[in-house]
């Protein structure tokens, strides 16, 4: 089976196994995120248009908000940058992200959560836990040692 048909044939289980329609504008918002991991809401609209023709943008968005409430997509929300979706869900990673151009790595936790156990949790139930490493990437890295 093509790799494209292959990630058609997941979203639409995954959507079943969550309890919700498998529409085209669904499918096509999670392969999206199967291809480029950490998008923006833009980057999955164009994404999703070039292999669906025309959806509104305001479809895009309400997809994605569904996806995250049904726990099929996890929202980010990078400081001094727009919201961005990955389909990795339900474990405890963190992100790496490059201050010059953006790119965002995933970063598996080692160990327990121990960022859920805080001194006081001032009577929050708490249930996740969010930790960004800043940085420069290797690109970034070489390109500021050539120019420097």
């Amino acid at each position: 089976m093509p790799a494209d048909e292959q990630l058609r044939d997941d979203a639409a289980v995954r959507l079943r196994a969550a309890g919700l329609r498998v529409t085209a504008p669904r499918v096509g918002v999670l392969v999206a995120l199967e291809r480029e991991s950490h998008a923006d809401a833009d980057t999955v609209a164009r994404h999703v248009r070039s292999s669906l023709g025309a959806v509104s943008t305001q479809a895009v968005y309400d997809v994605l908000h569904a996806l995250t409430e049904a726990g099929l997509l996890r929202r980010i929300e990078p400081a001094g940058s727009a919201a961005r979706y990955e389909t990795r869900v339900g474990d405890n990673h963190h992100h790496m992200i490059c201050r010059s151009c953006g790119v965002i790595a995933d970063v598996d936790c080692s160990g327990v959560a121990p960022c859920l156990a805080p001194e006081h949790t001032h009577g929050f139930v708490l249930d996740e836990a969010e930790v960004t490493f800043w940085g420069l990437c290797p690109a970034c890295q070489s390109a500021n040692e050539e120019n420097a």
